[in-house]
């Protein structure tokens, strides 16, 4: 998959993506990111990329020439590098569309290029946004003091859903949110911490045991703390079926037994 992030930092995102499951992507190259500058587009000995908004107030906006050169150039290396699919042009602003699994599992499914760019500042013009973006994206209700740091977010949570990038494909598809659900709590050795000690079952060896446990216990804790979440699920009725329902119920009763 190619990634081009539109950034004034992309010192930033170079030593961000050099680790880990994403560095491991890109040196394989199942993810291939390349970073643009507007500040490179600027015409000016200075190299301006911001100035002040009309009608006055604090803070500055990105300049709209250096900006939309940027995102012209990442568009014109998309169609060099795959001309016959779609580059979708997202802003990362916190008036966007919420991120969420969902959103990235149809991203990655649909294996085309993507601009994203991060803006600075109080942001970008108005105008450029209704002419060369398609979505805005915003990963949660609050302000960050730069669009790299939710640029990166996505771009993390695309590639792990790339086939091969996590090693075991499995990992991605047990997840939390890839079912609608949190995950389910997860141990490992010792078996006794504190006194406390892992939950039988894991160690009985029944896969169809275990399994059900863990379904369970992700059933369990998406209505401790998201119910939200879980009234999502019952909606669907691809999501939600009489086991699902019969495991909520015993986990319920657990539960209020032990309160």
């Amino acid at each position: 998959m190619n990634i081009y992030l539109i950034t004034l930092f992309p010192e930033l995102i170079q030593q961000a993506t050099s680790f880990g499951v994403l560095g491991r992507a890109i040196r394989q190259q199942q993810l291939r990111l390349l970073c643009f500058n507007p500040r490179d587009y600027a015409e000016d000995k200075h190299r301006t990329v911001d100035d002040r908004p009309y009608g006055g107030g604090p803070g500055m906006l990105m300049k709209v020439e250096p900006l939309a050169k940027a995102i012209m150039a990442a568009k014109q290396a998309s169609e060099r590098h795959v001309a016959d699919k779609a580059t979708k042009v997202v802003y990362l602003s916190p008036q966007g569309q919420q991120l969420n699994q969902q959103l990235v599992v149809n991203i990655a499914a649909q294996k085309n290029d993507l601009i994203l760019i991060a803006g600075r500042y109080e942001g970008i013009d108005e105008r450029l946004i209704e002419a060369l973006i398609d979505e805005e994206w915003s990963v949660g209700d609050y302000v960050l003091s730069g669009g790299e740091f939710a640029a990166l977010v996505v771009v993390d949570a695309i590639t792990r859903l790339i086939p091969g990038v996590l090693g075991d494909d499995e990992s991605a598809i047990q997840d939390s949110f890839m079912q609608g659900l949190l995950d389910c709590p997860h141990y490992t050795r010792p078996e006794t911490v504190n006194g406390q000690n892992v939950p039988a079952v894991l160690l009985s060896g029944d896969h169809k045991a275990i399994q059900r446990w863990r379904l369970k216990q992700s059933l369990g804790r998406t209505w401790l703390r998201r119910p939200d979440l879980l009234n999502v699920v019952k909606q669907e009725a691809t999501h939600w079926d009489a086991e699902k329902a019969d495991l909520l119920a015993e986990f319920i009763a657990e539960y209020d037994e032990h309160e």
